[in-house]
């Protein structure tokens, strides 16, 4: 067996609506099951779905306090006000200050934009920031992405005469700010139909209700705020990021295009990985390091020459933010490793880390131990720690956090991820209030990572149409992932290591004329998990490999199992210690049949673990379920060999069988040896074996060893009788068979075993262990008595 490292959740689609929708839209089986596991599970559903048929952007209006809003940033630019854009330092908030930002340009206001020091100011808004803005002559302040937590802030900015606009994705708290406006979709008494606008979203609702028509040039920001601030992609989430990747696609921001070209990435081909992985992480790297305040100039610079150079210094602020993260990642690990990990959630905490890559190495932690994380950065001066979390499923953060508001003065987030501030002194007051809420709502099947699995394949299904109909679905992201497909024990036909480490799996699966290519990406280890020829499922994402204008389609996979027992033939290979010290320690039992063989494993390491089996009752008793059996030497007879097994349930077994003498390629003398050799004697009537028996064995083309056992066998019989290595025919004696002899039959129990175990090929000896391990002691017993 290969065990998943992953629970997979597989969905099963009624199999009779995904045969009349893939009639009715003309589509393959596979991309309608996806779309009816997505919820479209009608041709209308699907249709406005694929296609945007009839999909519109709802009526900003709709949003409470939108009319209120609109009407009073029209008066200030009507009468010259000054506009302040308070944002936030991610993605998002740096997309949603650029909307905002443009949207007022294009209509001459007197604008600009603040976004608070991570470091310095924390999150959100806050009483020092609002007074400086008031002494710079600001009498209206808009907030993106942010203020929706602001209770304080927004009675500094009463008391100071300011008009505070605040919009917000984020979950509204118990109260809300005193402001003059909230453009918020999930506060009390909005009626908006979407509730999952991320920033940019709400931003870009009040840009359209304030241009009158839909700002498309500004799709292309949004598509980059919605995608990198992990909101779910349908409604009109999914219509932003569908037609803000067209945008993004023909974009002429100089710096778009120079911050893609940096990335390595194609404009006119990107997508929304393109985005989650190479455009976001490089733009949330600013606000991590530094200011962010140079993201928000490149998004807005019309100069092709100041572009490039903003955009090489966000790239370098990107690599930065790497080499903190990876030395964060490594200390947070150490720490955990040191203390233990016997808590439910990970709470981590240390003087000095960058509270702006917090995130980042939480969700490093998560994906390690696949337990919910806390990551504090803890600035001793002013005896405060700065964090973000991260979660797993079943696990709600911000509902957890919202019952520890009490030593949160600062907290907001999602149910899988949350930002905080607290004091030094409550962060084990934290750690032990969220460890307990955690145990009572998480089972230990909580902590075993969930894999969802959208479709199950047959490999005859998979071709390079049917991947380009599910890619319809796109763009793929939160609440629309990326599917996750299961092509289930199927055999291997080819699998390698490959990459310049080796630490990459490349197989090739088969099933009759069908074949499909998988390629696993750093799990180069799972090749010491299968044999060759054996059947294994997968579970990965389809993707169109193109080469050589050749298209074929591949799997990338992301677990592997194999639900069948497997037989290791280790038999005459070199360095099997080293591939035996691999396995899992938990798991791997190694057996042996003789005393000899501990003295001959002294220093490979496993010779304390080394089990001696000394007798068939032994044998039966030894609990070998669900482990791995390393043979290291061959028994004494069959039966004891069956002891072992007999019954079990084994995951795995190694065969090496060593041995000191090898039996089956010795000549085992013929009954006309036997006969030549009693006529020998008989004739002569007495025979110096010590002195003639090499002469003779030369003279014949036998061994001496053969020699000297048939006449064991005669002395055994009472033919002979030997002293002083001369043999005397015993002429009077008993007719009796070979087979009477001990000896003889011995020889034939080894030749027997060898041939069974040591020589015979993999596949019969498979075979061979299928039947003795499927039977149960009292079977077998039966069987020997019979």
């Amino acid at each position: 067996m290969l065990a998943s490292k992953m629970r997979w959740d597989v969905q099963t689609p009624d199999k009779e609506k995904v045969e009349q929708l893939a009639e009715q839209l003309g589509i393959t089986p596979l991309a309608a099951s996806l779309l009816i596991m997505r919820g479209y599970d009608t041709a209308g559903k699907a249709t406005s779905f694929l296609y945007g048929k009839d999909a519109v952007f709802h009526d900003p209006y709709l949003l409470k306090d939108m009319e209120k809003a609109v009407r009073r940033i029209k008066q200030a630019i009507s009468e010259d006000e000054q506009i302040m854009i308070y944002g936030d330092y991610d993605a998002d908030g740096v997309t949603s200050t650029t909307v905002l930002l443009q949207i007022l340009k294009k209509y001459s206001a007197q604008v600009d934009f603040y976004i608070p020091d991570r470091f310095k100011e924390g999150y959100g808004p806050n009483e020092a920031a609002f007074r400086q803005i008031k002494e710079e002559g600001y009498s209206l302040i808009v907030t993106v992405d942010t203020g929706i937590a602001a209770v304080h802030e927004a009675e500094v900015a009463k008391e100071l005469g300011i008009d505070l606009i605040i919009t917000d994705h984020h979950e509204p708290g118990p109260v809300l700010p005193d402001a003059y406006a909230i453009i918020h979709p999930k506060q009390p008494g909005c009626s908006y139909p979407f509730k999952e606008l991320a920033g940019v979203g709400v931003a870009f609702k009040l840009a359209h209700a304030l241009n009158g028509d839909i700002p498309d040039d500004l799709l292309d920001l949004c598509a980059i705020g919605t995608v990198a601030d992990l909101v779910p992609l349908h409604d009109e989430n999914r219509l932003m990021a569908k037609l803000g990747m067209v945008q993004f696609r023909k974009t002429n921001r100089p710096g778009l295009r120079a911050l893609t070209k940096i990335a390595g990435a194609e404009i006119q081909s990107a997508n929304e990985e393109t985005i989650g992985f190479q455009i976001a992480p490089r733009i949330n790297a600013v606000g991590r390091i530094d200011q962010a305040d140079p993201a928000v100039h490149l998004l807005n610079t019309e100069d092709d020459m100041e572009a490039e150079e903003l955009a090489e210094e966000i790239n370098a602020l990107n690599k930065e933010r790497q080499k903190i993260v990876n030395q964060m990642t490594e200390e947070a690990v150490q720490m955990i490793e040191e203390q233990g990990l016997d808590q439910s959630v990970i709470v981590a905490a240390r003087p000095g880390w960058n509270p702006g890559v917090v995130g980042i190495v939480a969700s490093k932690l998560v994906e390690r131990y696949y337990r919910p994380a806390i990551v504090l950065g803890i600035d001793e001066e002013k005896g405060i720690a700065k964090g973000s979390a991260r979660s797993i499923k079943g696990f709600d953060l911000f509902q957890n956090l919202s019952d520890c508001r009490d030593i949160l003065p600062h907290f907001g987030g999602h149910p899988m991820a949350a930002g905080m501030t607290l004091t030094q002194d409550d962060v084990s007051a934290l750690r032990e209030r969220i460890n307990r809420q955690a145990e009572s709502v998480l089972t230990a099947e909580d902590f075993i990572p969930v894999q969802e699995v959208d479709l199950c394949c047959r490999l005859e299904e998979i071709t390079v149409d049917s991947i380009a109909e599910m890619n319809m679905l796109a763009p793929f992201g939160t609440g629309n992932p990326k599917p996750f497909v299961l092509v289930s024990d199927v055999k291997i036909d080819e699998t390698r290591r490959i990459g310049a480490n080796k630490n990459h799996l490349k197989l090739l699966l088969a099933d009759g004329e069908s074949k499909l290519d998988c390629i696993g990406f750093y799990k180069g280890d799972i090749e010491e998990g299968i044999v060759p020829g054996a059947n294994i499922s997968l579970v990965g994402e389809l993707s169109i490999n193109e080469w050589n204008n050749r298209k074929k389609p591949q799997l990338m996979i992301k677990d592997a199992a194999v639900n069948e027992w497997q037989l290791f033939d280790l038999r005459g290979k070199r360095s099997w210690e080293e591939r035996i010290l691999k396995l899992d320690p938990s798991k791997r039992a190694i057996l042996c049949f003789r005393e000899e063989t501990k003295t001959k494993l002294a220093g490979t390491g496993l010779e304390e673990e080394l089990i001696l089996i000394r007798g068939e009752e032994g044998a039966e008793r030894l609990d070998l379920h669900s482990r791995y059996a390393v043979f290291i030497d061959t028994p004494q007879s069959i039966d004891i060999f069956d002891h072992v097994i007999k019954g079990k349930q084994l995951e795995r077994i190694y065969l090496i069988f060593h041995q000191s003498d090898e039996h089956f390629f010795s000549t085992f003398p013929t009954r006309e040896y036997f006969k030549w050799y009693y006529a020998f004697l008989l004739k002569r009537g007495s025979f110096d074996l010590a002195k003639y028996g090499g002469e003779l064995a030369r003279h014949k083309g036998w061994t001496k060893d053969t020699i000297d056992f048939m006449t064991k066998v005669f002395f055994e019989l009472g033919f002979v009788t030997i002293e002083n290595g001369v043999l005397s025919v015993v002429f009077d004696a008993v007719k009796r068979d070979l087979t009477d002899s001990e000896t003889y039959r011995e020889k034939q129990r080894l030749i027997e075993l060898e041939q069974k175990l040591v020589y015979s090929s993999a596949d019969e000896l498979k075979q061979w262990l299928n039947k003795r391990m499927g039977e149960s002691s009292d079977a077998y017993e039966s069987m020997r008595r019979t």
